[in-house]
Parts: structure tokens; C-alpha cells; sequence
């Protein structure tokens, strides 16, 4: 009989991020990522005794780069003040916030046929102002602000709008690409102008780039990094309680959610 004191076998975390990045993802979602329904997870993977690594398993097509940026900052304080190496895992995709978060890791590996990179940013919206004067609608808004009605839907664009937005995607773009040269820095093989486009790559080719170190998934790595004898802790997403899953219908911020989450797949044809 193994009595829990004398077991001395290394401990690895296996902490799974899968699903969207976005602000309102956790509660009972089954997926997604954001730093409110990350902390917890990734407090637990770090807090675990004999600690002798973390692998981060990422399947995530991106979202929010404030929510990607929270948590792998969260990851890299953890992983400084433990002392204990990160590695990023990636199944389908890193893409976009998803490969912001792999960068959190001190060595990234994929499946040759994932997908990884997308270093860009994107904001998408609906024009709606023709649809409004071809159904006689007429549009009242009033602001305190020269600016409060940035970007409305209902109304054509303005050229000092899309100059501004420009801006602004332009600085969100920058911190991702600060962010990625930091962490990737002496390994990137391809110059910026190829590498920062928002274009995507399959693992096999993310290599090549440098964007990954090598090819591989978790059970391997875990064994050639940390032995056979290490104990593996799973530490992953919260599926609903089974009472939530036998109720009918579905809220309209569920259906949103779920909606974006297919539209960010679809943006990598997964």
C-alpha cells in the first residue's frame, strides 16, 4: 500500500483552455475563456504540491485580447514566482487571442494539422442606415459628445470614424506583436511582414516559422519532459450541473455566445 506522504512522484497540471475568449464566458458554459472563469483553474494548477511543471492544453480560435492578454499574464506571474516551466499544447487552434495565450508558455508544441498564428485584430459590425430609409424608419439620437455615437450601425460611415478605428486597431496590433516578439524572442524565423498579417499556418508550418518549437501533444511531452512515474492532474472547464443541462430552452446570451464561437471557427474553416 502507497501511503500519500511517501509519495514523492513529480506532479504535472494539465490546465485545458478550450472555447472562445471573451468577457462573459464561465457561469455554466460548458466552453470558453476569460480571465474571471480562468483564475480559478489556473490558481489550482499552480498551487498543486511537488509541482514540477504545467501544460496548458489550448483550443481556442481566439476573441478578446484584453481576456487572452489577463490571462497569460496570470500564467506568467504563476510560472515566475513557482519557478516551474509552462508548456502550450495546442489541439485544433491557437489562433488570434488563442496563440496570445500560448505565448504565456516557455515552449510551444502542436499537432501538425492545428492551426496557430493569426496575429492580427478585427472588428466587424453591420451597416443598417439604407435598410432604415428604404423602410421609412427615421433615426433619433441625441449625444453630449462629439464622439458618443462612434461607429453607430444606423447611420453611413464617417471617414474620421474609420481613421479612429484604424488607430485603435492599430495599437491592439502592436501589443500583440510586442507581446509575441517577447516571448518568441530568438526564435522567430520568418521576418514580421510574413508572420504579423493575421494569416494562420497548420503546426507543421508553424514550425518552420518559429511560431512552435516542434511538433508533439500532452501525453508525449509530459513523458519526456517529466518521466514516466509523474502524476498527471487534470484541471479543465466546468461542464453545467446536470439539473442546468435538463432545463429546456436556451438564453439569448447563450445563443450569442454560441453564434460568435462558430464565426471564429469558421474564420480558420474549422
Amino acid at each position: 500500500m502507497k501511503l500519500p506522504f511517501l509519495d514523492r512522484a513529480p506532479r504535472v497540471a494539465v490546465l485545458r483552455l478550450s472555447g472562445l475568449i471573451a468577457a462573459r464566458s464561465g457561469g455554466f458554459a460548458p466552453t470558453g475563456i476569460s480571465a474571471h472563469s480562468a483564475a480559478p483553474l489556473i490558481e489550482r494548477a499552480f498551487g498543486l504540491k511537488r509541482l514540477s511543471g504545467v501544460v496548458v492544453v489550448i483550443n481556442s480560435p481566439g476573441g478578446s485580447p484584453v481576456q487572452a492578454s489577463l490571462v497569460a499574464q496570470r500564467i506568467r506571474r504563476l510560472a515566475d514566482e513557482k519557478k516551474v516551466p509552462v508548456i502550450a499544447c495546442v489541439e485544433d487552434a491557437a489562433a488570434s487571442g488563442g496563440y496570445w495565450l500560448a505565448c504565456a508558455a516557455d515552449e510551444i508544441v502542436a499537432d501538425p494539422a492545428s492551426i496557430l498564428g493569426s496575429i492580427g485584430v478585427i472588428s466587424a459590425s453591420f451597416g443598417l442606415s439604407e435598410l432604415l430609409a428604404r423602410h421609412g424608419v427615421e433615426r433619433r439620437l441625441h449625444t453630449a459628445g462629439t464622439e458618443k455615437s462612434f461607429l453607430d450601425p444606423f447611420r453611413p460611415e464617417r471617414p474620421e470614424d474609420l481613421a479612429r478605428l484604424q488607430d485603435l486597431l492599430a495599437e491592439l496590433h502592436e501589443t500583440f506583436k510586442d507581446w509575441v516578439r517577447a516571448r518568441r524572442a530568438g526564435r522567430l524565423k520568418a521576418p514580421e511582414e510574413q508572420l504579423f498579417t493575421g494569416r494562420f499556418w497548420t503546426g507543421k508550418q508553424a514550425v518552420d516559422l518559429g511560431l512552435v518549437d516542434r511538433l508533439g501533444e500532452a501525453s508525449r511531452e509530459i513523458k519526456a519532459r517529466f518521466g514516466e512515474k509523474a502524476r498527471v492532474v487534470t484541471i479543465g472547464q466546468r461542464r453545467p450541473p446536470w439539473f442546468m443541462r435538463l432545463l429546456p430552452g436556451i438564453s439569448a446570451e447563450a445563443l450569442i455566445t454560441a453564434a460568435e464561437e462558430r464565426a471564429a471557427w469558421a474564420r480558420l474553416g474549422l
